[in-house]
């Protein structure tokens, strides 16, 4: 199937902050052998595009809870979390049920969130890989305690499904201390690459989007990079040449996600924990930071343009031209705003996304472009796709392991010895 977005290299590899060709080039013969790797793993990543299983499993969730529930709220953090936020917002508005993510266990945040849930009527997804991340634990013990105190006590199993590995581990035991449903979350995916697994199929189906078609994406890009006649046309591959390229011209600190779309925001802080959980290892790495739209072309592109020049800049801009409402001719000349006349918001929005592309390039910054036609489950799952191949090329190019996180280790063990004392 075709992919559902289109990426130019032509400004930063022919604009006035380009890198060199030679280093593009020697940078793309690295990622081409790095790209053959790839093609030898046995990823579950690959395959979990191509599964309807556990699509129905996680259907057979919905459906029970969709017609009696007034919210579902989803207990996780970081990968068990963003994800699905980030397809949220690609979801209708005032969408029934009431889904919503509380990843940080926030005291006052939580207690108040619970104070606004009519217990008898909200559900709880209970997301954790290991099965014993202590936030998310925390805030499913305590949802209990509150349906227990008032008096729903036999009705636990009704209110709660929990998302964990298929082994033994606190998060199953509570699951079936009450009776309910355990979903499998996969052992060979971890959790900043499970958007497209369980973690984010049942809260999709709950929000109505197809999951399908956002798996149909997800394969498109897998199928292309697979299938690819060169490097080249690989874009995950070509996408981390790029990175790698700038990285060893000691031109790549930071690289920056601009998004020219609301419902693009989340996307960005899902990439970032990807990019930064996965590559930022034995003194290696580059910050990623999210930009949005035209907000951040009233705040950071004062740095983009004349910080430092060592980061890379991704636009993705969406189809906007002729949408949204159109400034009324009379008032808009009144005002003097003569410029406006004929013009849609979303006219606006595509000029400006363009100017700020082309800003950027001309203060000798490199710049990629994404244009995305249409933003819905098929082109959103293409992108997650695309930007987890692509970290995972970069973490080969530079010699890191893209699917390990012992800082993150590391912390969890420091808390709960915090805790004891």
């Amino acid at each position: 199937m075709p992919l559902p977005f289109e990426i130019s290299l032509d400004l930063a590899l022919g604009g006035p902050g380009a890198i060199p060709k030679s280093s593009y080039d020697a940078a793309l013969k690295e990622a081409g052998a790095a790209l053959a790797w790839l093609k030898t793993q046995k990823l579950e990543l690959f395959d979990i595009v191509d599964r309807t299983d556990d699509i129905a499993a996680a259907q057979a969730v919905a459906d029970q809870w969709k017609d009696n529930s007034s919210d579902i709220a989803v207990l996780g953090i970081g990968g068990s979390s963003l994800g699905g936020q980030a397809l949220k917002a690609i979801a209708k508005a005032g969408h029934k049920p009431r889904v919503t993510f509380h990843d940080n266990p926030d005291p006052w945040s939580w207690q108040q969130s619970m104070a606004g849930f009519d217990l008898k009527t909200t559900r709880f997804i209970v997301i954790s890989k290991s099965g014993g991340t202590a936030e998310t634990l925390f805030q499913a013990i305590t949802a209990a305690d509150a349906i227990e105190k008032a008096g729903g006590g036999k009705y636990l199993k009704h209110h709660f499904a929990a998302i964990t590995e298929p082994k033994k581990s606190v998060l199953a035991d509570f699951a079936d201390s009450m009776g309910a449903p355990k979903l499998d979350h996969p052992l060979g995916i971890g959790g900043r690459y499970s958007v497209l697994s369980m973690v984010g199929v049942l809260p999709a189906l709950l929000m109505d989007l197809d999951v399908v078609k956002l798996r149909a994406g997800a394969r498109a890009v897998r199928d292309s990079v697979l299938n690819a006649p060169s490097v080249a046309h690989a874009t995950p591959a070509a996408g981390a040449a790029l990175h790698h390229a700038l990285a060893k011209e000691g031109k790549l600190t930071h690289t920056v996600m601009w998004n020219y779309a609301d419902r693009l925001k989340t996307l960005a802080a899902w990439w970032q924990q990807l990019w930064a959980e996965s590559l930022g290892k034995d003194g290696k790495g580059t910050s990623p930071i999210g930009a949005v739209g035209p907000v951040d072309q009233h705040s950071q592109l004062q740095l983009f343009r004349d910080g430092p020049n060592d980061a890379l800049y991704t636009v993705i801009a969406p189809d906007t031209k002729g949408q949204g409402l159109a400034a009324p001719a009379d008032r808009s000349r009144a005002l003097g705003l003569d410029y406006l006349v004929g013009k849609t918001m979303g006219d606006l929005i595509a000029a400006e996304a363009k100017a700020s592309a082309e800003t950027l390039s001309r203060n000798r910054r490199p710049v990629r472009q994404i244009r995305l036609p249409v933003i819905d489950e098929y082109s959103i799952g293409a992108l997650m796709m695309h930007f987890m191949l692509e970290t995972i090329l970069m973490g080969r190019l530079m010699g890191v392991d893209p699917f390990d996180q012992p800082g993150v280790e590391e912390s969890k063990v420091l808390t709960r010895k915090y805790l004891a004392e």
